[in-house]
């Protein structure tokens, strides 16, 4: 049987063959309605008869490819069983259902049609059920469940080891350019390109979180394909352990794009009657990058997990004060952030134990005596009183092995069972499935909440999970010695799960060292990351744009910092660092007691901007002008849903080649519409050779603003405007 999906623009068209997973026939643009015989033919118009060569399947690979059909290249099921055997999944029935039913990540109200296919291995007693959803954006989402199944007629009983499950799904043919991430620490999500050639393009994470140099999405389309052109289809794993995500091309088949956990050795074995469930591989596609990248905003705010009400901007003290926490310097901290028109002040590390430094106190979670002599509480109500909330900076998973926490629970430690795992940063890994870890950490989590009516933590995570293994038998596994970090995810995620549950208005920021945890799955459970630690606004108009082809702009942190960048030393203008920073979920990150009165009012009137735009900025579709020729320019704003307004940054971040150069198009905007150009900020008086729109608005029509555009002015690097377009018909 043939099935057609269809939803959010998106056509999946699925055959259900009684011998394997089903196979994917189309996935990309909507075909419109199909009738039964043309579903059928379909199936046989892509489908591959060889004759004699039946080890070859060709353009029949099913989402879940494995060597029993034939397949000799990487397969997406590894499987064996602790003796050795049942190395070779090879199922003797495979039963289709098809259903539309509530999404459980978004929630009642909103169907999602899917197909769940069950496989059944009897000769080697396992079991595999997938399941491929088709949400309401047009995002398709796949994932896997292995059991070990009791009895069977071998009366197997030795222990299941799971090594991969990896679904894939088909590139379309044409497809020959890679693009993906990589960085750093304070350098997160570059976007590189590489060409696709024969053999596997794998990128892998090992260090318990994606990581700074995450892929986040790997996609594939014909070379050159843009922001705003070009098909292109990518894939995400919604998952915030190790990672895997790869493109196959083999010269045996088509090529093929997937996603999957990547496991340790051992580190998921099964006991019968036991199951494995995989993280969702979560597939996007889209004429242009924007196209791809709207999938998944719009994904991600049918979320119960996505905050409802404005972001409120805020104030983290950590480049403000670090460790030095005195009570008169962040009263007043305070009192000139509410000034500016910060809606939230959030105090960072070192309120806690003997954390004077990064050297010892960590997992200590009691206000320190010697810092507070008084508690929080003359800070908080403080905050409270100018009209602020307060957010509190908390990094549970880790621990110093200088602290009482460590003195009195050296079994909590994460461990590679000789030694000892590698320190980073003087901090170790707390297990969280050690017995009574995950208790402390809750009830210590709760109690600051409740005591100081805190709003929001920031939940940092600044070690790789490298080596880690549990010290004491895990009740999650029920292994000593073992790796962890599986368990240690899904421990994260029950403890961000309770917390939740407990405090319904709580909001969690998701912070690893910056950018190294982002993903979709730790996305159902936070309502906001921080894509970097560094804020030099030259670097993160690059590490945004990365962040927001996933994420959409109301999740980033973005913030002003102080005129020197903390992690670069490059000095920038107040209106280009707040500029930069208006677009995601804006904050400050700077010492205003520092900063002079011109400066504060500056910054308060580009805040005051953002609450203006905010309800654009975090509704809208992200957009991106095609200016390949010419590097140094960036153009990319947020357009409302219906076509109604826009708002657009230009901004230059080098010398231009071309000087002044031609005009340049807005993105976006409905070509049946006219527009009002105008300025937003900065006035830029100082600027000679600008275009006369910026002086006296223009109205347009959107289609000769989406082609031909406006001219642009002649900016200084790492200088910006500010353009908004309002629809006067």
């Amino acid at each position: 049987m043939t099935l057609h999906l269809r939803s959010g623009g998106t056509s999946l068209v699925l055959d259900t063959p009684s011998d394997r997973f089903p196979v994917v026939r189309h996935w990309g643009a909507d075909l419109g309605p199909l009738d039964g015989s043309a579903l059928q033919d379909a199936g046989r118009a892509s489908a591959t008869t060889l004759g004699s060569n039946s080890a070859w399947i060709c353009n029949d690979l099913p989402i879940l490819p494995h060597a029993s059909l034939g397949w000799s290249a990487r397969p997406a099921i590894a499987l064996h069983r602790v003796d050795g055997t049942a190395f070779s999944f090879h199922p003797t029935r495979v039963e289709h259902e098809w259903r539309a039913e509530d999404s459980p990540a978004v929630g009642e109200g909103s169907s999602a049609p899917m197909v769940v296919s069950t496989a059944v291995d009897e000769s080697h007693g396992v079991s595999i059920v997938s399941e491929i959803r088709l949400e309401e954006s047009g995002l398709v989402r796949v994932r896997a469940t292995v059991t070990n199944e009791p009895g069977g007629r071998l009366e197997l009983i030795s222990g299941l080891v799971v090594d991969e499950i990896t679904p894939a799904l088909p590139l379309p043919q044409g497809a020959d350019e890679i693009l993906d991430m990589s960085g750093h620490h304070i350098n997160e999500r570059r976007l590189q390109r590489h060409r696709l050639t024969a053999g596997t393009h794998l990128r892998e994470s090992w260090e318990g979180r994606p990581g700074h140099d995450a892929a986040t999405w790997l996609a594939a389309g014909r070379a050159g394909f843009g922001w705003r052109a070009g098909t292109v289809h990518g894939v995400h794993l919604a998952w915030s352990g190790s990672t895997r995500c790869l493109i196959m091309n083999p010269s045996q088949g088509r090529a093929l794009i997937g996603a999957g956990e990547l496991l340790a050795p051992g580190e998921v074995i099964l006991a019968p009657g036991e199951s494995y469930t995989s993280p969702w591989a979560v597939f996007s596609w889209g004429e242009g990058l924007d196209a791809l990248a709207h999938r998944s905003h719009a994904f991600l705010r049918s979320l119960p997990s996505h905050p409802e009400r404005p972001r409120p901007v805020l104030l983290n003290t950590w480049e403000a004060v670090y460790f030095d926490h005195r009570l008169d310097k962040l009263m007043r901290l305070a009192e000139l952030a509410a000034d500016v028109g910060i809606e939230r002040f959030v105090l960072d590390d070192g309120w806690f134990g003997s954390r004077r430094d990064d050297t010892s106190g960590l997992g200590d979670w009691q206000v320190s005596a010697d810092a507070w002599p008084e508690g929080l509480s003359p800070l908080v109500d403080r905050v409270h009183e100018l009209g602020m909330e307060f957010g509190l900076w908390f990094e549970p998973e880790m621990i110093n092995v200088n602290s009482e926490l460590a003195r009195a629970h050296p079994d909590w430690i994460l461990s590679d069972g000789a030694g000892g795992a590698p320190e980073h940063r003087n901090q170790r890994v707390l297990d969280l499935c050690a017995p009574g870890a995950w208790d402390y950490l809750y009830e210590s989590i709760s109690a600051l909440v409740e005591r100081y009516s805190i709003a929001y933590i920031k939940w940092d995570h600044n070690s790789p999970l490298v080596a880690v293994g549990h010290e004491v038998t895990s009740p999650v596994s029920g292994r000593r010695g073992g790796a962890a970090v599986h368990d240690q995810t899904l421990a994260l995620y029950r403890l961000l799960d309770a917390l939740h549950e407990r405090f319904g208005d709580l909001e969690i920021e998701s912070c690893a060292g910056g950018g190294g945890r982002i993903d979709m799955g730790i996305m159902e459970r936070a309502q906001r990351v921080w894509a970097s630690d560094s804020i030099d606004a030259h670097d993160r108009q690059d590490i945004q744009r990365g962040t927001m082809l996933l994420l959409p702009p109301e999740l980033v942190g973005t913030h002003v910092g102080a005129g020197r960048a903390h992690t670069t030393l490059r000095d920038l203008d107040l209106d280009f660092r707040a500029g930069t920073a208006l677009w995601g979920h804006m904050g400050v990150e700077w010492d205003l007691t520092s900063a002079d009165d011109g400066a504060r009012e500056r910054l308060a009137s580009v805040i005051a901007l953002h609450k203006e735009l905010r309800p654009l900025l975090h509704s809208g579709l992200t957009v991106h002008a095609d200016l390949a020729d010419d590097d140094a320019l960036r153009i990319e704003g947020v357009v409302a849903a219906d076509g109604s307004e826009a708002v657009y940054e230009i901004a230059c971040l080098g010398q231009t080649i071309a000087w002044p150069t031609a005009p340049r198009p807005l993105p976006g905007l409905d070509p049946g519409r006219r527009y009002r150009i105008e300025l937003a900020a900065p006035s830029y008086p100082e600027l000679t050779l600008r275009p006369k729109w910026m002086d006296e608005p223009v109205t347009l029509p959107g289609s000769y603003l989406s082609t031909t555009g406006l001219a642009l002015p002649i900016l200084h690097p790492d200088h910006l405007v500010l353009v908004r377009a309002t629809a006067v018909d």
